[in-house]
């Protein structure tokens, strides 16, 4: 496969998010002032990436000769307004809901989301999704369920077990695992782990968060997942190089490089870090040293611009009109066209999300 060779419009783009996410001057300025056709091709792609607060957080420390016109910047300020107050909104929300779940006994688990959003400088310019839930017990995740039903929810059961409803216009989801990790030899491993890493208390103590450690392995294999499938943004990739960068003091390097290899991700993480050094600018010197950057990520390059966040625009996605089986046949289809790419970096947990999907037990 040829290599992928970045444009100036989605070097531009990488250059805004690397200023963004350290709030300091990065390589690649030289690429500016650009033509007014070009900035309004990058924040299409930020705004299909769901870094549009990111990038503009970066744009504000351009000169401001450098700057796009008035129209465009305006343009601009407003999606970073109205991505503030969907935050304020969403950590309303989140506030209430568990404020709701302690009530009744439950507790729950916040899974990426506005958790990983207080890492970043500027948590509020994080674009915020769904909300993404884990009970510690299988007794409480029911629970949890039958109390949503009871307040009116209609909920609707995903392929992988998840129970989705939405709540006050935000799409919420109770996943059964911590880990979207197919690969039925590992279930006894996890299991250890989360007894072991554990959780850390937030929001007032009305939320529990996974441990520094668990959590960048959830926000990698979230990351592995879409990357074999449909696609995957730069956003999540963001998350995790702010994560990398906040807890790299907090996390046993040695403890990251065996659990990888015991998954069957060391390959995997190498490309991953990669990209988020290249391409994010995250120092080098915040990853495991034992689990080295590979020299070109233009494999995962080439997947994360060729349909935004999470696939979203890329050439022949389904509609969501499509019926359910078409649904499902055109993200098996995702999952094979991926194939080579997927046998290159994580081959175990590949075969196992294939039997999973065969199964209707997975994604």
């Amino acid at each position: 496969m040829k290599d992928f060779v970045l444009d100036d419009g989605q070097r531009a783009l990488l250059v805004l998010l690397r200023e963004g996410l350290w709030e300091r001057e990065t390589d690649g300025r030289d690429l500016f002032p650009l033509p007014e056709e070009q900035w309004n091709r990058v924040f299409r792609m930020a705004c299909m990436q769901t870094v549009t607060g990111i990038a503009y957080n970066g744009l504000c420390r351009l000169p401001d000769e450098w700057l796009p016109s008035q129209l465009l910047l305006m343009k601009w300020v407003a999606e970073a307004d109205r991505i503030e107050r969907e935050n304020r909104r969403m950590n309303d929300v989140l506030a209430g809901l568990c404020e709701l779940f302690r009530n009744e006994g439950i507790r729950v688990v916040l899974q990426k989301g506005q958790g990983v959003a207080l890492l970043y400088e500027k948590p509020a310019l994080r674009q915020c999704g769904d909300i993404d839930f884990y009970f510690l017990s299988e007794t409480e995740s029911q629970a949890a369920a039958r109390l949503m039903q009871q307040k009116g929810c209609r909920l609707h059961t995903a392929p992988d077990g998840s129970v989705c409803y939405r709540w006050q216009g935000i799409e919420i989801e109770h996943h059964p695992a911590l880990f979207d990790l197919q690969n039925p030899h590992l279930r006894g491993y996890l299991q250890e782990l989360i007894a072991e890493k554990g959780f850390d208390k937030g929001y007032e103590d009305t939320i529990l968060f996974p441990s520094p450690f668990l959590h960048l392995i959830l926000l990698n294999v979230h990351i592995l997942k879409h990357a074999f499938g449909v696609g995957i943004g730069l956003r999540q990739f963001c998350d995790l190089a702010r994560a990398y960068f906040v807890w790299q003091n907090q996390v046993d390097a040695d403890e990251l490089q065996t659990f990888y290899n015991r998954a069957g991700l060391t390959n995997w993480s190498r490309l991953l870090h990669a990209f988020l050094v290249q391409h994010l600018g995250l120092p080098a010197g915040c990853l495991p040293v034992s689990l080295k950057p590979v020299t070109s990520c233009d494999a995962l390059t080439r997947i994360v611009f060729r349909g935004g966040n999470f696939g979203q625009y890329r050439k022949g996605r389904q509609s969501v009109s499509e019926r359910v089986w078409q649904r499902k046949w055109h993200t098996f289809s995702s999952f094979l066209t991926n194939w080579n790419f997927a046998c290159n970096y994580a081959p175990k947990e590949y075969f196992w999300t294939i039997m999973g999907l065969l199964k209707g037990q997975s994604v």
